[in-house]
């Protein structure tokens, strides 16, 4: 790779993208050859693959593993000459399942490019964005005298089972750092930048009943009959309306998922519910914690003879928007109208790494990538000629925000 040095200017970054664009798809081709869906494939083959372009361009990467010595992602560091934060370039290697591998036009791993389409599963979450993020780092490496601060590449191969495995090693294992400025996330998508997005309160309800026979003489409380209503009464909760002008999104509550009984001659003395509730700045996590337990209680109560309902919380991450002034967000909007882009900043409905990263009081932004189409669905793919703009936007602001 030849070295661009940039100046901070429109031509420079654009530039140095345009002459990467090959490179940049090469390398994202060969990340989607290799299967690395969550909870499935194993992660090494892929993480190798990235290792090794890493190494050819002269950058070290550490890989790095849970407590319990499992692979969950990796992390590759470019240390400026002079004293400064750290920021984080984040994006991750495993994806979503396949689905019906025969209803796609080209084989999920087969990374075809076809009318200017990269298919594949990953090409657009977020394999795309782990190539780009690369060779912005292998571009600050011959820069790195005249940077503040710290660059990291973090790639976590635990993102699409919900663990997260590799930001919760890097940010809070036994080494974390404790500089961290910002971390921008590879998610796909020109349209906007997400700066915010609702929390998430989940719990599981474990609802009670008593059990016996289906074909008694009596009739006895079914935990699944009781759940039903507890249904009901979830479905019908009115939340205060807690969208506003900063934070335009309001709470939610919904059943995502109910298992209980088995077979026909028990009735059911346990059925248990997933419940997620959507929580913002001002309807948080204790005000989703005491709805629920008044919801719980006020069926519990119209149930005499069963057991209390148990509320087991699951995970917890609060709503969170970047303030307009805030550095990581500026950085990023003023970079996009540096290359001729208009992006819109969004505080998002769905919640994202952003949010665990709020509980840390870490900023945060995702969502901006390259152009998509099939995001987890059939024929996933991305636009490969969107590739050096978003490579030129994130490549400036990294200079803005390292003082280049």
């Amino acid at each position: 790779m030849n070295a661009i040095i940039n100046r901070g200017g429109e031509h420079d970054v654009l530039a140095a993208a345009r002459e990467d664009h090959d490179s940049v798809v090469a390398l994202t081709r060969e990340l989607v050859a290799i299967p690395s869906r969550g909870g499935i494939d194993p992660y090494e083959p892929v993480l190798t693959r990235l290792g090794s372009w890493l190494d050819r361009h002269d950058l070290a990467a550490t890989v790095l593993k849970d407590q319990t010595g499992a692979t969950v992602g990796l992390t590759c560091e470019i240390h400026g000459a002079r004293p400064g934060p750290r920021w984080v370039l984040d994006a991750c290697l495993d994806t979503a399942p396949f689905g019906d591998e025969a209803a796609w036009t080209h084989p999920p791993t087969s990374a075809a490019i076809s009318d200017g389409w990269l298919y594949g599963r990953g090409s657009a979450d977020s394999k795309s964005g782990a190539a780009i993020f690369c060779h912005i780092a292998a571009r600050l490496a011959s820069d790195a005298d005249r940077l503040h601060g710290c660059l990291v590449l973090l790639v976590d191969v635990d993102e699409h089972t919900g663990g997260f495995g590799g930001a919760k090693r890097f940010f809070e294992g036994p080494d974390a750092p404790d500089d961290v400025a910002g971390v921008m996330i590879g998610y796909p998508g020109m349209d906007k930048l997400v700066v915010g997005g609702r929390g998430v309160h989940r719990v599981k309800l474990h609802v009670h009943g008593v059990a016996s026979h289906s074909g008694g003489s009596k009739t006895s409380p079914s935990a699944i009959e009781k759940a039903a209503n507890l249904i009901r009464v979830l479905s019908a909760a009115e939340l205060s309306d807690s969208a506003s002008a900063e934070f335009p999104m309001a709470g939610k509550v919904t059943v995502t998922a109910i298992e209980g009984g088995q077979g026909y001659s028990v009735t059911p003395d346990l059925c248990t519910l997933n419940v997620d509730v959507r929580t913002t700045r001002t309807f948080d996590d204790e005000d989703a914690a005491r709805l629920l337990k008044h919801l719980v209680a006020q069926v519990d109560d119209a149930w005499p003879g069963t057991q209390p309902t148990l509320i087991q919380v699951d995970t917890r991450w609060p709503a969170f928007a970047l303030a307009e002034g805030s550095r990581l967000r500026t950085a990023i909007l003023d970079a996009a109208r540096t290359v001729g882009v208009e992006v819109e900043p969004k505080v998002a409905g769905p919640s994202n790494i952003g949010n665990y990263l709020a509980g840390l009081n870490i900023p945060a932004t995702a969502g901006f990538g390259a152009d998509y189409v099939g995001l987890h669905g059939t024929d996933e793919r991305i636009r490969i000629d969107t590739i050096p703009t978003v490579q030129a936007i994130y490549h400036a602001a990294v200079l803005a925000l390292m003082g280049a």
